[in-house]
């Protein structure tokens, strides 16, 4: 099995620096055979072409809005007839739905997808986290090793839940 773990996310703007927190956090793993860990920061047009490879999961980390109670963990699995159906290549943006596009554009399909992510409280110009977001990274660290080892031709989201 090949899963690509991505942290995605800019870390001069404060919490949307959390994906390549949660890589950093993770390189100190002993990953499962088959698995990539990469930050990919703001290269979005990297990551989707890194998916044209054969993958059978993705597991995007990523701060999630600054709509929910800020550094709330959440594990969401993305529905692909949703996401990437609209617009085309865009080498500037980061933004998941941009990436899952530009994919399409580029003739790939996107693989069985989750986004783990943990609600910034601030994504204005800055380096470093919050206080809350710096403490939900060992928690999404763990998350995403648990969502990676249950990954499997049956595995049912379902029982994953929508929030942790």
């Amino acid at each position: 099995m090949r899963v690509l773990i991505a942290g995605v996310g800019n870390i001069f703007l404060e919490d949307d620096g959390f994906g390549p927190e949660v890589v950093r956090a993770l390189q100190h793993e002993n990953l499962p055979t088959g698995v990539r860990l990469v930050d990919y920061g703001i290269r979005g047009v990297h990551l989707a072409y890194d998916l044209l490879e054969s993958w059978d999961a993705l597991v995007l980390i990523d701060a999630l809005p600054v709509t929910g109670v800020p550094g709330k963990l959440a594990i969401i699995e993305v529905d692909p007839e949703s996401e990437g159906s609209q617009g085309g290549f865009d080498a500037h943006s980061m933004h998941p739905s941009s990436v899952f596009a530009s994919l399409q554009a580029l003739g790939g399909t996107l693989p069985r997808t989750f986004v783990v992510g943990a609600h910034a409280k601030s994504i204005g110009e800055g380096i470093g986290l919050s206080t809350e977001m710096r403490d939900s990274v060992g928690q999404a660290a763990s998350a995403v090793m648990a969502l990676v080892r249950s990954i499997d031709v049956d595995c049912d989201a379902t029982t994953l839940g929508p929030e942790v």
